[in-house]
């Protein structure tokens, strides 16, 4: 959408004439093809001079922080946050996508027993377009929904802060709900197919291996 206003603002050819019949329509469509690619180069230029040097700098921070307090200990703190389901649909998605980014933080689901597992991704999953609004790098391939949101406020001339504070808040408050009701869902289904015994031995299987040691 940003290519095609750049598009619409561009000034027309000069010479203000252009052939008739099918002439005058093949350089129609060649001047307006260029300039599609133009306008992109416009926009890709812009990126590196605005959000790129901020997603670059924010993920060796992120990098740096995590070698820092050191892995095992970055680690411990995930198991930690998996024990309960307060913590594990929270804390756990939140430090699986600021640690690891999108589509690596849905690793941290081996830190979960099989019944878990479906709520854990649904709750990291739905946490990867509100961790934008202050973490960019962390989804930075979808990050065009969050500026496409704040670029109507930034026109108003308003801040993008209490915007950007409040989706974060929200999307804790729903990554937490859906974790809890698919947590549910599965339990349910877990009965009603009579896999519990199944469930059962998945959950001594991963209670023998001692993951979360």
């Amino acid at each position: 959408m940003q290519v095609l206003a750049v598009m619409a603002q561009q000034p027309a050819e000069p010479g203000g004439e252009s052939s008739g019949g099918v002439l005058g329509v093949l350089e129609w469509l060649g001047s307006h093809f260029i300039g599609l690619f133009n306008a992109s180069g416009q926009q890709f230029v812009g990126l590196i001079t605005g959000i790129l040097p901020t997603l670059i700098v924010l993920l060796t921070f992120m990098y740096a922080l995590t070698m820092f307090i050191g892995e095992q200990r970055v680690t411990r703190a995930v198991q930690w946050s998996a024990r309960w389901w307060i913590t594990r649909y929270t804390i756990m998605p939140m430090l699986a996508v600021l640690m690891l980014t999108n589509p690596m933080c849905y690793t941290f689901g081996r830190y979960l027993p099989e019944r878990f597992k479906p709520a854990f991704y649904d709750s990291a999953v739905s946490f990867v377009h509100p961790v934008t609004t202050f973490f960019p790098y962390a989804n930075a391939g979808e990050l065009f929904l969050w500026l496409g949101i704040a670029n109507g406020v930034t026109q108003l001339g308003e801040s993008t802060v209490p915007l950007a504070l409040r989706y974060f808040l929200v999307g804790i408050v729903v990554i937490f709900i859906r974790g809890v009701v698919t947590e549910q869902i599965t339990a349910l289904l877990i009965r009603r197919t009579g896999r519990s015994e199944v469930f059962a031995d998945y959950d001594r299987e991963f209670e023998k291996a001692g993951v979360r040691s």
